[in-house]
């Protein structure tokens, strides 16, 4: 087959900004985490118990209807580069990938359909890992097609799963239902206004949790904040999902108040740095993917105060993520060195932006 990000929009739906309050929630993702009975996973899991694992869900995802159409892509038959990309497009985790960037380990594969919004991870921290991703603000829709999903694929394998305990899996905050949703936010009104510290701590008080762009690990960079929920046991899945969805429209309606205040009270100094943040970015030679990310936040805070009216949200999503390392590498058809990759983002994001002022 043809390797998949050679179709230019593949994976990346998620960006298209089309959900609930798309300027300030950039996805929402459901996931689930699921074992098998019978077989070792976590650390203990050995060479031989990931490939009869493999095998075990090949078999079990062949005749699933969701899945109709759909690609099962093993890590270690793609090409380095190529995995990185599907790091970049949130399509894998970096668990998936594995410590050694030169290969890939053994069984570790992704199913993504094209149809739905859907991919399923094999032998990542857990046997399975179901994820649903969409643009805006969309738990509940993301939940059901997620279970839809689980559902479907269930029938065919047995789970691991205690009476007490729930669905068993590697993490022990993961147990209980195995569900772990969350929603990337863009959050400058806050951060301006110097009240961040209290909603995130706010956060902390009833259970949820915040990262940067890429999960666990991962700094904060332009004002993107993840928002999860830390544990999984005890609760239904509808009750978490319902509880994220109030907490974070919560957190929404916060941010859209701090940024009417540096309206009210701040408006040359917010328009400056919107301004300064677009005439960076449009006119700039060199950029390291911080500074992107930096600017941007000014950036797509503009176009949602209707400051930069000609730009949308779905082409700041682009940028994003499509001037990432592994990206810029692919459209050169080379490694490109550290110095190369600034000159490169700079180039494609000048002109993204002409593009786009140029079709308004």
């Amino acid at each position: 087959m043809n390797e998949p990000f050679r179709k230019p929009d593949f994976g990346l739906e998620w960006l298209d900004a089309d959900g609930p309050h798309a300027d300030i929630v950039l996805s929402t993702r459901v996931r689930l985490a699921r074992n098998l009975q019978g077989y070792a996973y976590g650390s203990r899991a050995r060479v031989n118990d990931r490939e009869a694992v493999y095998k075990t869900v090949q078999a079990a995802v062949d005749p699933v209807a969701t899945f109709e159409g759909a690609e099962m892509l093993q890590m270690r038959k793609l090409g380095e580069r190529t995995r990185r990309i599907f790091l970049e497009r949130r399509l894998v985790s970096r668990d998936l990938l594995g410590p050694d960037p030169s290969t890939a380990p053994t069984g570790a594969a992704v199913v993504v359909s094209e149809r739905d919004p859907l991919s399923l991870m094999i032998n990542e921290e857990d046997h399975l890992r179901l994820q649903s991703l969409m643009s805006g603000l969309r738990f509940t829709e993301a939940w059901s097609v997620v279970d839809r999903l689980d559902d479907e694929i269930g029938q065919n394998l047995s789970y691991a799963y205690h009476h007490q305990f729930g669905f068993l899996t590697s993490c022990p905050t993961n147990a209980g239902t195995g569900l772990r949703a969350s929603a990337l936010v863009h959050l400058p009104g806050l951060v301006l206004t110097k009240e961040i510290e209290r909603v995130l701590q706010g956060l902390a008080q009833v259970g949820l949790t915040f990262r940067g762009l890429y999960g666990e690990g991962s700094e904060v960079v332009g004002n993107f904040f993840q928002i999860s929920n830390q544990t999984t046991l005890g609760k239904s899945e509808e009750d978490l999902i319902d509880h994220l969805e109030r907490i974070v429209g919560t957190v929404i309606q916060t941010e859209l108040q701090a940024r009417q205040v540096l309206i009210r009270d701040a408006a040359a100094v917010t328009e400056d740095k919107i301004w300064r943040a677009y005439g960076l970015l449009r006119y700039a030679r060199s950029l390291t993917f911080e500074e992107l990310m930096n600017l941007l936040s000014g950036v797509r805070l503009g176009v949602s105060l209707k400051l930069l009216p000609d730009l949308r949200v779905y082409t700041l999503n682009k940028i994003m993520i499509l001037s990432q390392a592994a990206h810029l590498d692919e459209a050169a058809g080379r490694e490109l060195s550290t110095p190369e990759r600034h000159a490169h983002r700079a180039e494609y994001v000048r002109r993204m932006l002409e593009t786009e002022g140029s079709a308004a």
